[in-house]
């Protein structure tokens, strides 16, 4: 019997302090399918320690069909062993695929790997050794996208992050990943649907937990980028000066209301906690 759901798909940015982990899940006519971009963890001693499989493994979840890698460093890759260790499956991991494993490793030994890219980067050598085939599911309602700069053409993480494009039953989200202004700069020149998929997003998930030196202004004021609201997975009040923060607001439509509090344009994990869109018969709630 199909896994049934309360409502069409359900898509949770967590709050896990310094790192990114964001999780959909979406209804199908073979049950329920369930997307994670990134695995960050949250450790901090100040804040509720949160894994992303101990909470799969809460809500009797023991499979993803894919893992998006937005970027090869530990913030991102930090869960990954708590999945493994949870005994959660992945279908598909996908990350940039200009940077083999091996290449991961490289690009790491200057500041060190952690366990969880560490462990990541052997799963994906174990999969490519086996002739593993990365696919994405296929879901009624659902258009996925990407892009990515070229390695080595860029030989630092966050320029080589991925770019993630969904389109969920017809709202458009963006999450960038760790990318700066060059790597923005190069998509802009070399990849064409990179420009539709910037004018068109309407939730903005941005780059590096708001950092000023990820800001392209390209985006905004020459490519159309006009979103509803720009998320910052991350606390931006210790990265990202007042005047970036102002920045995105005027770039950003607004929501007319956010938990009955009055319009916001930025919304911030720290801040707001998990963030969760809920789509319901062509209706989406953001709380």
């Amino acid at each position: 019997m199909a896994e049934t759901l309360a409502f069409d798909a359900k898509l949770e940015l967590f709050d896990i302090n310094h790192g990114s982990c964001v999780l959909l899940t979406m209804r199908s006519p073979s049950g329920l399918k369930r997307i994670m971009i990134d695995c960050g963890h949250s450790a901090a001693k100040d804040a509720v320690k949160w894994s992303p499989g101990r909470y799969l493994q809460s809500i009797g979840v023991s499979h993803l069909d894919v893992l998006f890698m937005t970027n090869y460093d530990e913030e991102h890759a930090s869960g990954y062993v708590d999945l493994l260790e949870n005994k959660v499956a992945v279908g598909c991991i996908f990350g940039n695929p200009t940077v083999p494993p091996e290449a991961i490793v490289q690009l790491k030994t200057s500041d060190g790997m952690g366990r969880g890219i560490a462990t990541l980067a052997a799963s994906m050598a174990e999969r490519k050794k086996l002739g593993h085939t990365e696919n994405f599911p296929v879901v009624p309602g659902l258009g996925i996208g990407w892009c990515c700069n070229s390695y080595p053409e860029f030989s630092d993480e966050n320029n080589l992050s991925l770019v993630v494009a969904l389109d969920i039953l017809g709202i458009k989200f963006l999450f960038t990943g760790d990318m700066e202004r060059a790597g923005f700069s190069r998509l802009l020149q070399t990849f064409e649907p990179f420009k539709a998929m910037v004018k068109e997003v309407d939730n903005l998930i941005i780059a590096h937990h708001g950092r000023g030196s990820n800001v392209c202004t390209e985006l905004f004021e020459q490519h159309g980028c006009n979103p509803i609201v720009v998320i910052i997975s991350d606390d931006y009040r210790q990265y990202v000066s007042q005047q970036v923060t102002n920045y995105y607001v005027d770039k950003a439509k607004g929501l007319t209301d956010f938990r009955g509090k009055g319009p916001r344009s930025v919304l911030t994990t720290r801040k707001d906690g998990v963030i969760t869109y809920t789509f319901k018969d062509d209706h989406c709630l953001i709380g």
